[in-house]
């Protein structure tokens, strides 16, 4: 028996923030302590909550 060609499946990116120093279109990045644009290095640092 041949078996099953195995799939890759994808999500979609949701959520985040956009960069304000570049605009709409650029997604910060969501790291364990802060949110960073890999365009411009821009850094957020996350509440501690």
């Amino acid at each position: 028996m041949a078996e099953k060609p195995k799939t890759k499946s994808f999500k979609a990116y949701t959520g985040g923030k956009y960069c304000p120093k570049c605009g709409p279109g650029t997604k910060l990045g969501v790291h364990n302590n802060r949110f960073a644009c890999g365009k411009c290095r821009y850094t957020e640092m996350a509440d501690k909550a």
